[in-house]
């Protein structure tokens, strides 16, 4: 689990330096409620993503033949959940509900761009080298007497 937070930590970072920029941004274009505004956008993007992130890493590890439905799933609960919370402060008066939207889509984008990024420069085994040695009877992958 502790390499999945990392991973975790490695996209939230980058979308956390995007957040801190919006807020500053937001704050001074729409004063204090912007800078709240930006804020809580960029949170609910990282808290959401990474509920997800992890829920699918989970999944991936202790259910890897559910996977894609899986991960279907928790996307499908992830938009939900965040209908819900939109819809409980679209009438808010706590901070500027424009520059939150903004705050969030650029928040969103941030975080998919990292991940795929990353995704793209990891290097993961798609052959396992240490299937020869597993195979004692001497069929595919075992030496042949010739």
């Amino acid at each position: 689990m502790q390499s999945d937070m990392r991973e975790v930590l490695r996209i939230a970072t980058p979308t956390a330096a995007v957040g801190a920029i919006a807020t500053l941004v937001g704050g001074l274009v729409a004063g204090g409620d912007g800078a709240i505004g930006a804020a809580v956008g960029c949170v609910v993007v990282i808290v959401f993503m990474a509920f997800g992130m992890i829920a699918l890493q989970w999944a991936a590890k202790t259910m890897p033949h559910l996977l894609q439905g899986m991960g279907l799933m928790i996307y499908s609960a992830q938009l939900v959940l965040l209908l819900v919370f939109i819809l409980s402060i679209r009438n808010t008066t706590l901070f500027d509900l424009k520059v939150f939207a903004l705050s969030l889509v650029v928040s969103v984008i941030t975080w998919i761009t990292v991940q795929t990024v990353r995704h793209a420069k990891s290097k993961i085994l798609y052959v396992d080298p240490e299937a020869g040695n597993r195979n004692p009877s001497g069929g595919a992958g075992g030496e042949r007497d010739e």
